[in-house]
Parts: C-alpha cells; structure tokens; sequence
C-alpha cells in the first residue's frame, strides 16, 4: 500500500497526469471565452432594458426581440459553461483517480477510461452549445443602418 511506493511511482502517475493537466488549461481558456461572451451579453441586455422605458412603440418591439434572442444567448453560454465546469471536474477526478490507484494499489485504468470518456463527452457538449450560441449572435447580427 502506501508504504511501498516509490518516487519511481510516483513520477509515473504524475507522467500519466501531464495530458489531462494540458486539456485542464484548454478547457480553462473556453471558460474564460464563454465568460466574456457572457458578460458582454449581459452588459448589451441591461443597455437595451435602459432604453426600453423611454423608447416608441415600434422601437420597444425591436428591443423585446432582440433582448428574447440575448436571454436565448446567455441561456446556452450559462449550460455551456456548466458543461465546461462539469469537463474539469471530471479531469480533476481523472487524476486524483490515478493517483489514488497508485497509492492504494488497484488498477484505476478503467475508472480513469470511464471519467475521461465522460469528460470528454461533457466538452463536446460544450463546444457544441457555443457553437449554437455563436450561430444565435451571427444569425441576429445587425450591421449598418436600420
């Protein structure tokens, strides 16, 4: 058990670590991308809701439109940062689970497998909902005058 491991062992699960320590910080990067974009949603929603109340009729049914599609933005950026969060526990248990199964000597190779699997699942879910979430900004871009 514990008393018979070695630095040897421990170098090798810690080798075994680097890979998903990488994904870690890749996933860390997407999270800080769908928070920006979150914020900048948001900071455009409470512009919008500011000129609400003083704005014409025809004017405030452009602004609830377009404030419908920034709620159906931020709603996919919310469940795609979850996912994303969901992804790096899931790594994270990824290695404590290989180094759980060093220390206490049990062969974690398909936990591990199953975590990462999942993990990886979780990521495409993310990386598809924030593809969603950009084809949404796309599709209700206004650019020139109206």
């Amino acid at each position: 058990m514990l008393d018979t491991i070695t630095a040897s062992d421990v170098s090798h699960v810690i080798q075994l670590s680097v890979a998903p320590v990488f994904l870690l910080a890749g996933i860390g990067s997407i999270l800080g991308v769908m928070a920006n974009r979150l914020a900048r949603v948001l900071d455009r929603a409470r512009s919008f809701e500011s000129r609400l109340a003083t704005a014409e009729a025809g004017a405030q049914a452009d602004l609830r439109a377009r404030l419908g599609t920034l709620a159906k933005r931020a709603r996919l950026i919310s469940f795609g940062l979850a996912l994303c969060t969901l992804t790096a526990l899931l790594v994270c248990a990824v290695i404590i689970t290989l180094f759980v199964g060093a220390f206490f000597s049990f062969s974690a190779a398909i936990p591990a497998a199953l975590l990462f699997i999942t993990a990886l699942m979780s990521f495409s879910g993310a990386l598809i909902v924030f593809l969603r979430e950009n084809f949404l900004a796309t599709s209700s871009l206004r650019i020139g005058p109206h």
